[in-house]
């Protein structure tokens, strides 16, 4: 799809986010399983609540725009989850496998929140009050996500790394 218009960028940015969220939606029960803390693994599971509203939003937006809700392939996405999948199969030490999982998954909060900012932006700039406020909802929620795994991590699973 050759991109001629910021409409045609955001669209190429739904379908981006999109398949994100869903090799996301792949990936965090896995993340849910290796991690050591109670803590990080109810995180995990609430986030995967979250991202499967974070896809119903998105193929909401999609109606919006009368397109089919469809995902590309990302690679940015796909190396930050393949970087996550080294951690979880190369780290032996349990807190330290927290740490690892809370950075994989802030890297891709991080690369969510990113997305998530840009496209709002788009959506009003292009008249989409509608598409705006349902992103708007995802990338808080992705805030908050991040928000989490930083106490986590604050508070008391890098400590435990560290000793």
């Amino acid at each position: 799809m050759q991109l001629k218009s910021l409409e045609d960028l955001f669209v190429h940015s739904m379908r981006d986010v999109y398949y994100a969220e869903k090799q996301i939606l792949k990936t965090l029960p896995k993340m849910a399983r290796k991690t050591d803390s109670d803590a990080l693994r109810a995180a995990f599971e609430e986030h995967i609540q979250e991202t499967e509203g974070h896809i119903e939003r998105l193929e909401k937006v999609f109606e919006l725009c009368e397109l089919t809700a469809r995902g590309v392939t990302c690679p940015g996405i796909n190396g930050i989850i393949e970087e996550g999948k080294e951690i979880m199969d190369d780290t032996v030490d349990p807190d330290t496998m927290d740490a690892g999982l809370i950075a994989s998954a802030q890297a891709v909060e991080h690369y969510e929140i990113c997305r998530y900012g840009t496209m709002v932006a788009w959506a009003k700039e292009l008249g989409m009050p509608e598409a705006a406020r349902l992103l708007q909802q995802n990338l808080d929620e992705e805030y908050g996500a991040d928000r989490k795994l930083s106490a986590l991590a604050e508070g008391r699973l890098n400590r435990e790394a560290a000793a």
